[in-house]
Parts: structure tokens; C-alpha cells; sequence
């Protein structure tokens, strides 16, 4: 079959019942033009998923007018930016590219406080802003705003629509891109589309999964895994009002979208170049994995999951093309490969460097982070990873069991031991962390807590440990130093950069103390963000202190980062060393320039053999975190407890 002869033939048919009107000369021309170059694609995804059914073409058309309006609503300014970022399309690999996460009511508390803070971030070196899901949604239990009932109403206690966009084009101007979450595997019980489906409206319950009884979901729940099962079981929840089961994969107030209703899929489109008009560079693809259920398999990373993503990146490309996507997959670490590229999914989490750096504080071993980045760590050169070491969630130790076996560690006992010593079960463990969906049929957990009170700091502050202060201080360095360095965009997670203490508080609120989540979701104040430019004192706390510490040294090593080009679009290999406790690998950009870099997992002095500064071509080097020269003698190169070198030719 001539698919690209049947493209052609229903794009003429399609576009000449498609109504221009509306858009002006120059828009219409943009329109077709783009419509023409991605059609094919289009089409080709559409109609793999959907072509079976007898309507498909109609709602293909439906599509195209849904892609329309979007051009239509595009800003001048948006346009401008699309065309320069067509021009420059790899923006993203720039060393000057670094992200910081945040709740707008945790930082702000509203949008319009934000704009006070920006300068704030530009002293750091943050140039992209993602701020978490800040659309309407419940009150009181919400996912922490990952239950959308509008994606086109801001969360009254936060601001308004017409702010979060005076935030957008404020934030541009100062050089910081914009990035939200787009939430499209569900929709919470609230949002409009679901409220008419509870009104027994036929058309809105096929936007979502109901069942009359338990024989289809109990078929399905054979290959299902648990994701939260101390809040409940299972994957289905019960709805009295209907009388029918609802898919709710994450939460019950959570009801999955049906995309194997092609309306379903035009609709999120419409929300999803609504968020894209607002003013951001990256939307976050929050639970991809999930979006397409298949009986007899376990509903993640199906094959018409990633043809959806693509589907909607050529949309992308139609109506606002300097929008890229950001792959949340927190999956095996051969399925989180498969949705980067430039035609799915431009920037991705590394949920497998963040959780095998945090293996090797525990284990001060590093054979696991580095046979592991050795098989994964490379992507396409369209792509870049978004490294972090934090986030708004939970620690899962997702790493690839098969090389675990190869190293002769039992994968399942290793997660067990990782759990217990973050949580501080493990005895002569510095970590203070919180479990998280422990599963009482078998005990498994995942690991909550800040950056800080994980490596130490908090238990080191209690007891007034000086040494475990500085060892806490140099774990949280050491750590953001290898995502600012090893390639990708690092991303900070709001309070990480002030070694903020975990916060209990959550345990006093009824509609969050069921979810541990919380107690790494922490405020940050204008007495905060003051103190942190403030002129050094003596008159500082020992939590102060440290705070300082933390943030002028993330302050300096971007400042680095910034004016090294080969901190930017540059290769990365991961080397093998001689010393279990060390993990290095060597950056090299096609201009020839190299760097080396080091890093000491443990507490005590370690020293690698000088033939690995042969990576650098047997010159001498200057490590640009101290100023120091390095020359290649061949003799041993010692590093400190936790010390990192980045060494230049």
C-alpha cells in the first residue's frame, strides 16, 4: 500500500474543507506550509492507531481544525521564537542551559511573588524554570496538583492564567525559559470531562475507562503492578455514583484517559498547545509510560505509547515548534532509552544516574554507576538528559538487574539494603529518609527525604558532628557536581540549593500525611533566598552555615559551567578506573577540547593511576574547580574524601 500517495490524497481533501479564514495571510501560509512538510507523519501515527475505525478520517479532520485554531492563538512574539529556535534547533545542549524545579506556593507562594525572585535565580544560573502543576485541582488531596481539573485555570491560591503568561514573557526577557507539566495520562475526578461523564453523559464516559463489573479490570489486574498500595489496591476504583470501575492507575481521584478514543487524543491536544501558547520552552510528560493500556501486559511502554508521543510532537512541530518535550519514564533504564528522540521526546529524566549516584554514596562503590552509564548513558546527539539528584517525588532503585547479576550483586537484596540505609535502618548509615509506599505484602518501599537530611546533614547537625556536617556538605557537592558536568541539562531541585532539612510539618496536615512525598517538598523564603546573597557573617547558625556552603559552591561550579564550552554539546565516555571508590569519565566537543573528570565516593583519601590522565592526551591540565595544575608523570593522582577534579587540557 502507497501510504504517502493515501497521505497526500486526504491532506488535499482535508485542507480543502478546512476553513483558513480566521487566520490572517501570513498565518494561513505558516499554516499549510507546516501542515504540508508534517503531514505525512501525521498521518502515518494517526492512522496506526486509530485507522481501524470507522470515523478515524473524521476525526483527522477535527484534528487539523484543532491545529489551526492553535496557530491562530499563537502570540507574535511565540512565532519569533519558533523561527529562531528552527534556526537553532539544539538550544537545549548549551552549556549556559541549567533548570531548577520548584512549587510555585512552596517558592513563591503566588506567580506574581515569583517575578521577585527571578533575580534570585539569574545569580545562581538558572535558565529554565519548571514550575510544578500549579492547574486548579482538588482541595486538600490532589497529588500534589497532579489531579488537573482545568489545564486552563491556574490554581486560584497561586494566581491567575493571565499572571502565569506576564510570568512567562518576564522570565524570557531575563534569558529564563519557561517549563510545565503537561498531565495527560488522567485527569482528576473534577475536571469537566469527567463531571460529565458522571452525569451519564455517553460521549465523556468514552473519554475514560468505566466497566459495569470486575471481569474486564480483574482480567487486566493479572499483569498490573501496585504503584500506590498503602493508599489502596489495585488498579480500579469503585464509583457509587455511577455504579461502573474506573481505571485510576495512581490515585482514585485520578481517572485514566481512554486513548484508544481518537477524540480523547484531539482534545488533550487542545489543552496540550494551550500550555504551549502560554509562553513555555519544554513541556514535562508526566506518566508517558502509562498512557496506552494493552490486556495481557502490564499497561506501561507499549508501542502505541510512543507513537501517541510522536503524534503529538508533530503537532508540535505544526503549531509551535520551539516547544520540546521532557520524557518523565521512570522505567527500566532499556525502556526509558526508547522515548528520547527528536521525533518523540528531546529532553529526559536520567532516573538511572540519579539513582546509582545515591548507590554509591551508600555503598562507596561505583562499579554498579559505572558498568551501568557505560550501556546507557549515551543518546542521540538531537537529545540531551536532564540530570537531577532531587525531585517533587519519591528515590526508586531502578538499574538494570542483568548487569547488578554480572557484578555479582542480587538485585533484590541490594534494593532492600539501599531502602534500609536511607531510611536510617541501617546500622552506621548517615541518611535520614522516610519510606515511602511500602508494600505490605512484601516490604518493598522507595525512599523519600531533601538532599540534605539524605547525605547527612540533618543527623550531623543533631549531634553537632563537625566532620559529618563537612562530609554532608561535600556529598550534596559531589553529587550536583557530576549532573553539572557528566553531560545533559542538570536540573536543581528548589531548596536543594540551600541544604534545606527535610519538613515534617506534612504529618500535621490530614490531607497530606498519608503521602511521605511531602516531607521533600520545602518552602522556600525571602529569608531564605536573602540570606543566601548575603554578605558571609559570623553570626550564621550551623544549619545557616552550611546552607551557605552549599549554595556558593553550586554558585561557582556553574559559573564554571557557563564559560566552559565543553560543559555544553560535547561527547561523554564512561572510563574505568583502578579504584573501586571512583568514578570518572572524559568530555571531548568537536572543537577538540577535552575534559576529565574524577570523583571520590568515600570518606577516606583515594588515588587512581596517573595513566588515566591519558584520557587528555598526555598534556597538562588545570582542574577548573581549583585553579591547580595537573602533570601527566604518570604518577598516582590522590583525591580527598569526595573531592571531584574537572581537568582541562
Amino acid at each position: 500500500m502507497n501510504y504517502a500517495a493515501d497521505s497526500n490524497v486526504c491532506l488535499d481533501r482535508i485542507m480543502a474543507n478546512t476553513d483558513l479564514s480566521m487566520l490572517t495571510k501570513k498565518d494561513a501560509a505558516l499554516f499549510t506550509r507546516r501542515v504540508n512538510a508534517h503531514f505525512g507523519d501525521l498521518f502515518d501515527k494517526y492512522t496506526t492507531i486509530y485507522g481501524h475505525q470507522f470515523d478515524c478520517y473524521f476525526h483527522l479532520q477535527q484534528l487539523i481544525n484543532v491545529l489551526r485554531d492553535g496557530v491562530k492563538n499563537r502570540k507574535p512574539a511565540l512565532k519569533k521564537l519558533d523561527n529562531l529556535r528552527l534556526k537553532s534547533p539544539n538550544w537545549y545542549k548549551d552549556e549556559n542551559q541549567v533548570g531548577m524545579a520548584l512549587y510555585v506556593d512552596l517558592a513563591g507562594p503566588t506567580l506574581k511573588d515569583l517575578h521577585t525572585r527571578i533575580p534570585y535565580y539569574k545569580a545562581l544560573g538558572i535558565t529554565y524554570l519548571h514550575l510544578m502543576p500549579l492547574y486548579d485541582s482538588p482541595k486538600g488531596d490532589s497529588d500534589g496538583g497532579y489531579a488537573v481539573s482545568d489545564y486552563r485555570k491556574v490554581n486560584p491560591s497561586l494566581g491567575t492564567m493571565s499572571e502565569l503568561e506576564s510570568l512567562a514573557t518576564a522570565l524570557q526577557k531575563e534569558g529564563i525559559n519557561l517549563v510545565l507539566d503537561f498531565v495527560f495520562n488522567h485527569t482528576s475526578d473534577e475536571h469537566h470531562w469527567a463531571k460529565e461523564a458522571l452525569a451519564g453523559n455517553k460521549q465523556f464516559q468514552n473519554y475514560y475507562y468505566l466497566f459495569n463489573d470486575r471481569t474486564v479490570p480483574d482480567q487486566f489486574e493479572h499483569t498490573l503492578r501496585e504503584i500506590f498500595p498503602q493508599v489502596r489496591r489495585g488498579s480500579f476504583t469503585f464509583n457509587e455514583h455511577m455504579q461502573k470501575w474506573v481505571w485510576t492507575t495512581f490515585n482514585s481521584f485520578q481517572w485514566d484517559l481512554n486513548y484508544s478514543n481518537p477524540e480523547v487524543f484531539n482534545a488533550i491536544t487542545g489543552e496540550m498547545l494551550f500550555l504551549a501558547n502560554i509562553g513555555c520552552a519544554a513541556l514535562r510528560l508526566d506518566a508517558l509510560a502509562f498512557i496506552w493500556k494493552e490486556m495481557g501486559t502490564d499497561c506501561e511502554n507499549q508501542e502505541k505509547a510512543h507513537l501517541l508521543i510522536q503524534a503529538f510532537n508533530t503537532c508540535l512541530q505544526i503549531v509551535a515548534p520551539a516547544v520540546v518535550f521532557k520524557s518523565e519514564a521512570i522505567v527500566h533504564p532499556d525502556e526509558v532509552i526508547k522515548y528520547i528522540g527528536k521525533n518523540e521526546c528531546q529532553l529526559s529524566y536520567n532516573p538511572l544516574l540519579m539513582a546509582l549516584l545515591w548507590n554509591s554514596l551508600a555503598t562507596r562503590k561505583t562499579r554498579l554507576l559505572t558498568r551501568s552509564m557505560q550501556k546507557s548513558f549515551s543518546i542521540s546527539d538531537e537529545c540531551t538528559w536532564v540530570n537531577y539528584v532531587r525531585c517533587h517525588d519519591d528515590i526508586g532503585w531502578t538499574f538494570d538487574d542483568n548487569i547488578a547479576n554480572e557484578l555479582g550483586i542480587n538485585p533484590q537484596d541490594h534494593r532492600f539494603f539501599l531502602n534500609q540505609f536511607f531510611t536510617g535502618r541501617f546500622e552506621g548509615s548517615f541518611a535520614n529518609g522516610v519510606p515511602f509506599a511500602e508494600n505490605p505484602s512484601n516490604g518493598d518501599c522507595r525512599v523519600c527525604g531533601s538532599l540534605a537530611s539524605l547525605c547527612g546533614l540533618e543527623g550531623a547537625l543533631d549531634t553537632n558532628d563537625q566532620q559529618g556536617i563537612e562530609d554532608a556538605i561535600n556529598r550534596m557537592l559531589l553529587m550536583y557536581g557530576i549532573t553539572f558536568s557528566i553531560g545533559g541539562i542538570p536540573l536543581l531541585y528548589s531548596s536543594d540549593e540551600l541544604a534545606k532539612l527535610n519538613d515534617y510539618d506534612y504529618l500535621n496536615d490530614p490531607s497530606k500525611r498519608h503521602d511521605d512525598r511531602w516531607v521533600n517538598r520545602i518552602a522556600v523564603t525571602q529569608e531564605d533566598t536573602e540570606l543566601a546573597l548575603s554578605e558571609p557573617s559570623s553570626q550564621l547558625t550551623a544549619e545557616q552555615d552550611a546552607s551557605l556552603q552549599v549554595f556558593r559552591g553550586l554558585q561557582n561550579m556553574l559559573a564554571i559551567r557557563r564559560n566552559n564550552p565543553i560543559f555544553g554539546a560535547s561527547r561523554t565516555t564512561i572510563l574505568d578506573t583502578d579504584n573501586q571508590h571512583c568514578f570518572a569519565y572524559v568530555r571531548e566537543n568537536d572543537s577538540g577540547e577535552k575534559l576529565l573528570a574524577i570523583c571520590n565516593f568515600s570518606e577516606e583519601t583515594q588515588q587512581i593511576n596517573g595513566n588515566l590522565l591519558g584520557a587528555l592526551g598526555h598534556t597538562p591540565s588545570i582542574d577548573l574547580l581549583t585553579g591547580n595544575t595537573l602533570n601527566d608523570n604518570n604518577t598516582a593522582i590522590l583525591l580527598a574524601p569526595f573531592q571531584q577534579y574537572w581537568l582541562k587540557q
